[in-house]
Formats: C-alpha cells, structure tokens, sequence
C-alpha cells in the first residue's frame, strides 16, 4: 500500500501532467498561429468542418446564378476560374486559408486585401496542379515523387512544379490569373465565408490618415473558440506512468490515475457506453494487469544513451540526425548561376534534416520519460476498448510499443531461475533473433550454437552493432543476450526480471477453429498437438499454387498469402486481398498484370474455403445473420463474452464527406452532411466478425489473467510475463481456451445475443481438451 508521501509524489506528477498538458496545448496553438497556421488548430480543425459545408452550400447556389450572369460585369470570369473545383474544395481552401491569416499575430496578415490575395492564390494553385493533372500527368508524377518532399510547404511545391515544367517545350503552361482578378475572386469568396454562419467580419480602422480594412472574428466566434479550447483542455493532460498502484476500476467509479475520480479524463471503456456495467471479472482483470510494476533496464538505456549521442540507428531507434549546410560559395553574392546551386543544395539538406527530426520524434520522447523515471518503479494504468481489449493509457515505457521501447522495460519483482526459465530465456533470445517460426528445439539450439556471438553482444554492444543490429528485433534481443549472458553463461545472478513474450498463433483462426470446433482448422493453427508448429500460410500457398498463373508459380510462397490469410478472419474485402498479393510480388520485383491478380485472389480464397471450412462457414454465417438482424430495425448489436464483458457495436452511416486537395496531397477535409443518421449495415456486415473474435481473444486472456498471480502485461493477443512464470501462465492459457470452447458452446450463445434465424454451422470434429497438449498454441 503507498505511503502518503508516495501518494503526495504521485499527485504532484499528475498536477505536472496537466499542467504540462496544458502548456503544451496553448503553446502549440501559439506556434501554429505564428507560422500562419491556425486552420490546424484545436479549434481551426473543429470550426472549419463545421463551416465548410455551410459555405459550400452557399457557393454552389451562387454558381448557377454566376453561369446564368445574373451578378454583373465584375463577377462574369470567376465562373471559368471555378470551373475546376467542387465547392466544398473551394470552401475548404477559402475557409482555411481565412482562419490562417485572421489569427495570424504578423502583423497586416488580416488586412482585407491580404486575406483577399491569399485566398485568390491559393485557389489559383490548385487549379494550377490540377491543370497540369490533365496536361501532363506523368510529367507531374515525376515531380512530385522527386521534389515533393515531407518538408515542403505548399508554396514551395508550386514553385518547383512551375519551375520544373517551364522548362519543358511541349507543355502548354497555365495561364497566370494576374493580381487583380485573385484578389477579386478571393474577396467574392470570403463575403460568402462571412455570410455564412456570423464568425467573421470586416472592421474598418484609422491608421494615421488611412483607412486599413480588416477581417476580424465576431464576438460570436470568439464565445465558440474559447469553448473549444476549454473542452480540448479537459483532455490535454500528458499520461506517464504512474509511481504507485493505480486506483482500481469499478462500475461506480474511475480508476487509474488518483485524479481521474474528479476529472474523469479517461473512462474505463474507450468508445463504450459510460454507464454501461461491465461483468466482475473483466474489472478484476483491469485492476490486476494495472498493478504489474516496471522499471528500467540499466544495460539496454546505456547503449541507447550511447548511441544517441553518436547518432547510430539501429531497428526504429531512431537519433536526432543533422546534416550539415554546404559552404557558401565565394560568389554567391554576385554568380547568380552559383547562388542558384547553393540554394538548391541547401533545400535538399533543409528537407533531409527536417525528415529526420520528424523521424526521430519518437525516439526523443522515449528518451525523454527514460530521463524521467530513472532508478524509479513505475505502474501502468490501464483501459479497455468496446471490445474487452486492454491498453496501457500513457503512451510511453510500455509493452505495446516498439521493439526499442519495449526493450527498454523489466518487470520490478525478479524471480528465481530455474532449469525451465533458462529455457524460456533462450527462447526470448531465439525469437527475438527472428527465429519466431521454428520448432522450440530449433530456437534452443540455435542459442547454443550462438554462444560466442551472444556473449559479444552482451559484453561490447557497440563494438559489436552488426551482431545484433539487423536482427528481427534487435533491442529486445539485446536485452535478452545480457540476460542470458549473465543469467544462463556466466551465471553472477541468480534472479531474472527479464520481460518473455508468447504469442497466439493466428489468433483469429484459433478462436474460429474453437467456434466451429473444426479439427483441421485447429491443426493448422496449433490448437492441437504437432511435432513442430503448424504453418497456415504455407498450407493455403500450397493449395492456390497448381490455380494461379504458371508464370507467377516460381515467386509463389507463404509471403505472397501471408497477409491475405492473417487478414481472413476479420473480414479482409477482395481490394485489400489485391492490394497485399501485389505489394508480395513486388517485394520480388515481380509486376503482376491486372488479370493475373485477379486469378490469383479468387485461386486464395478458393484455397482458404477448402483449407479453413469451419471459419469460412461461421464467417458467413455471421454476416447473414448480421444483415437480417439490421433488416429487422436492429440499431446496434451487443453480446456478452464468456468472461461478462458487454459488447456494444454501434456503426452508424458516416455524416461526413471527404474531399480531396491536389495541392495538399493525401490529406482529406470532413465536412459534415445534413443526412439522418441511420445504421451502417455494411459495416456492420463486415465489422462483426472481428470484433467477436477481438472480443473472444480479450475474454480468453481476461480469464487466464485473474488466475495468474505474478507480474504479467499484454500486447493484443501476446502474453509476456518472467521466465520463470512463463510455464505456468502458458498451461492456464490452454487451459481456459479448452473451458471456452469444450464446455460452452459460445456461437449458440451469440447467435441468441443476435436474435440469429438459423442455426450456426458446426463442424464438431474438434476435441478442445487436446489442447493442453498443444506445445506452439502460445510460442
């Protein structure tokens, strides 16, 4: 039980997280203000998808009146310069660029003609890269994958595109609009921004002996900003780890951090129903994951220390990395030619360092709460989704996280070694290696084998990076070899606290094996014994190979079905099936012609109906089912997991609609639509079924957890726990999947949740019992 000066140091570090939060909160806001940004603000995103389809309404009643020059004179070419753009296109630009320059601190950024000018400009560039979409679209491809880089602005992007295009003789080049007539066309948009929902007008002011107009938001806007940022503070607190046990979770009141009982900033269920009561033992379960205790691993944060300040990358630790400016030229002041030179090779190290910063965040943050929690013990608070599965709620120091930050991690209580743990630790080593796929002996084995090279790497990591720098996971299997070294080889400690992970094998086909209690399914998927782990991909590459194209059959592997198969039980659609098979092929430089995927995809799923019947059956089932139940008025569906948790899924029809900016890239503007809500029967269709199996998945490890009395964490489907534990947890974990499945028989369950009309398809050959037998269900 913490003491209460541990109980003062906590709540200190929490009034730190929200202040922290809120410092960081306003000053972002004042960044992005400063660079002329406020659209992406808190409250710039907010307010801007909320006025775009107002003002894209009033633009689009205004076209017609603009083709039938029912507006005069001034107004009868701005038709021909909008010709190009969807209304919501031209609202989202003219409101964007509206917000960026009115709360710009610059000053005259919202003088009338400026907000006018930058308006008409930036709709002059996307309808100049459209242009040159149609004109010559390959030719603009090439610029963009050349010299469209992360670091670029948007006016940097024009420029090149209009640079590297005048050069060229056989493209006829846009037209510019000229001063006069941005400046107008923005004016005639910004009237309608400022009509359209009372958030901004124009205030004349003396400035001397003139008269400057200027854009100002209206005290009505001001109300709605302020009331933005005040909810956006509510949930601005940074989560970090906590220094004592988090507050258990209940049905009555928030748990986790000591003030969210007042706040009440993070809920128990993410995206579920707040008075929703959930079953005792998916609470137990919360509070007792929460209450595993961490602290650093001392070997790991040196090297990592080390080689940030040597800037080395290795796996996705990832140093901040500064390339130096080239030398200026001696005449750059009067060689306009060397000038030019100098300002180019400048760019390019602009956008590299900028890439690299972006690149490096991660890692930066990491090493910032290392810093912070040095030679402490730390708790994690915890969380589950709508559909049972636990997440830790701070961002950093956790298991479900990279393979860097993962390593950076022990459990604080150690345990004894034993003969078994010993094992367990060359399991870890193996693995981590890339080992993952073979039979447990294998990966043994290959530890001793590896002696030599792991005592290299435990004793002189950085003289030795390229024995473990292009591993699998190289971090974590850094820390596994100075566990090993010192636990199992040179044995000067007795005790380990080194984090082991198992992991389920094709989760998703294991829980659709048990529902369907398909036997061959199950084998392949090592819920019943074999002598070494089973391999589905394999099985459905071999299948679909004799189908497919002769000319593709040499490059056909388990990796080009991998992700189809993995993909399979939650309900992966024929695009993406495409998509992952290509993106196969073109790991081996393989093109594939449209046709030959085509065959490829139907020859794959052909293959999974013959290899995995009870899945395929049960997953149809479910979508039959899913349709009739929306057909017969059903707005959302629930159930109850076999540990008490209450599932809610509701999937309503997206109010929302996207449209895209050339000029912006991949970035895509929400408005809101006026349509009624109604519910999402394709999704629901195709959503069902994973988030039964999540939800079967979360209830498995919510009843395996509870009977597991020593420190434990969680990554999705994964357990980790000590070495020396590792034994134990793996049997309880058969164990339970063998009660899931062999003494209940969930699909009739669910079907009664659902209100299903026919029966679910069982095959029944499967004895769930076998699986306590099953040495790769968890490895």
């Amino acid at each position: 039980m913490a003491t209460p000066s541990e109980i003062d140091a906590q709540v200190r570090l929490e009034r730190d997280q929200i202040k922290k939060g809120l410092e960081k909160l306003h000053s972002n806001t004042k960044k992005l203000e400063r660079k002329d940004y406020a659209s992406a603000s808190v409250y710039g995103v907010t307010s801007i998808q909320a006025l775009i389809p107002i003002v894209a309404t009033s633009l689009d009643k205004e076209k017609s009146h603009l083709r039938e020059r029912h507006t005069g004179y001034a107004f009868r070419d701005i038709i021909q310069f909008l010709s190009d753009l969807e209304p919501e296109v031209a609202a989202a630009i003219g409101c964007k660029v509206t917000f960026d320059k009115v709360f710009s601190p610059k000053k005259g950024a919202s003088k009338l003609q400026s907000v006018t000018d930058a308006i008409g400009t930036a709709i002059e560039n996307e309808c100049l890269i459209r242009y040159y979409e149609r004109e010559c679209p390959n030719l603009l491809r090439v610029i963009k994958e050349r010299y469209w880089h992360e670091a670029c602005g948007t006016a940097q992007k024009v420029k090149v595109v209009k640079n590297r295009i005048n050069k060229k003789e056989d493209v006829d080049l846009w037209r510019p609009w000229g001063s006069e007539r941005r400046i107008r066309l923005g004016g005639w948009l910004l009237d309608h921004i400022c009509r359209a929902d009372d958030w901004f007008t124009r205030q004349t002011l003396w400035e001397g002996k003139k008269r400057q107009n200027y854009v100002i938001p209206t005290p009505h806007f001001i109300e709605i900003k302020d009331k933005v940022m005040r909810d956006a503070e509510l949930f601005s607190p940074i989560a970090l780890p906590m220094l004592i046990e988090p507050n258990d979770w209940s049905n009555d009141k928030p748990g986790g951090y000591l003030l969210n009982e007042c706040m009440r900033g993070y809920p128990m269920v993410r995206r579920g129903k707040c008075r929703l009561l959930q079953g005792e033992t998916p609470i137990a379960f919360l509070n007792h994951v929460q209450k595993t205790a961490y602290k650093l691993n001392d070997f790991v944060v040196d090297v990592a220390e080390e080689l940030m300040e040597k800037g080395v990358k290795i796996g996705k630790f990832v140093p901040v990395f500064e390339m130096p400016l080239p030398p200026k030229p001696v005449d750059i002041a009067t060689n306009k030619e060397s000038r030019h030179d100098y300002n180019r090779r400048a760019a390019e190290v602009y956008n590299i360092n900028a890439k690299a910063f972006q690149k490096s965040c991660r890692t930066r943050m990491i090493m910032n709460a290392v810093k912070m929690f040095k030679g402490k013990t730390w708790y994690l608070p915890h969380s589950m989704d709508y559909r049972g599965r636990c997440y830790p709620i701070p961002s950093v120091l956790s298991m479900q996280d990279t393979d860097f930050a993962k390593s950076l991690l022990n459990f604080a209580e150690s345990a004894f070694i034993t003969p078994e743990a010993e094992d367990w630790i060359r399991f870890q080593c193996s693995t981590t290696a890339g080992l993952d796929k073979e039979p447990i002996d294998i990966r043994l084995k290959w530890t001793y084998e590896n002696e030599d090279r792991i005592c290299r790497v435990a004793q002189d990591p950085i003289g030795n990076l390229s024995d473990w720098a292009d591993v699998e996971e190289p971090w974590c299997f850094l820390a596994a070899c100075d566990a090993m070294y010192h636990e199992i080889i040179l044995c000067d400690r007795q005790m380990t606290c080194l984090p082991v992970a198992t992991d389920a094998t094709a989760s998703g086909l294991q829980v659709l094996a048990g529902l369907s209690r398909d036997a061959s399914t199950a084998k392949l998927c090592n819920v019943i014994p074999s002598e070494r782990p089973q391999d589905a991909y394999k099985k459905v590459a071999e299948t679909a190979k004799p189908n497919i194209p002769e000319h593709l059959q040499q490059y056909w592997d388990r990796k080009a079905v991998k992700r189809v198969v993995m993909t399979l039980p939650y309900a992966a659609q024929i695009y993406s099936n495409r998509i992952y098979i290509r993106e196969a092929f073109k790991d081996r430089d393989v093109d594939v012609e449209k046709d030959d995927l085509t065959v490829c995809v139907k020859a794959v799923r052909e293959s999974m109906a013959k290899v995995f019947p009870g899945p395929m059956r049960v997953m149809h089932w479910i979508q039959t089912e899913v349709c009739k139940a929306i057909d017969r008025g059903a707005e959302q569906l629930q159930w109850v997991t076999p540990s008490g948790f209450v599932v809610t899924q509701r999937l309503m029809k997206s109010k929302t609609k996207e449209i895209s900016l050339s000029l912006l890239g991949r970035c895509r503007v929400a408005i809101a639509t006026e349509e009624e809500e109604k519910v999402d029967r394709q999704h629901h269709k195709n959503a069902t079924s994973a988030n039964l199996i999540h939800s079967l998945d979360s209830s498995l490890l919510h009843l395996s957890a509870i009977r597991f009395h020593a420190p434990i964490a969680l990554i999705h489907d994964s357990v980790v726990c000590r070495a020396t534990d590792m034994s134990t947890l793996s049997t309880i974990v058969r164990e339970t999947y063998m009660h899931l499945f062999a003494e209940n028989d969930y699909l009739h369950t669910f079907s009664e949740h659902i209100g299903a009309e026919t029966d679910p398809p069982i095959i029944g050959d499967l004895k769930p019992e076998s699986v306590i037998e099953s040495t790769y269900f968890f490895c």
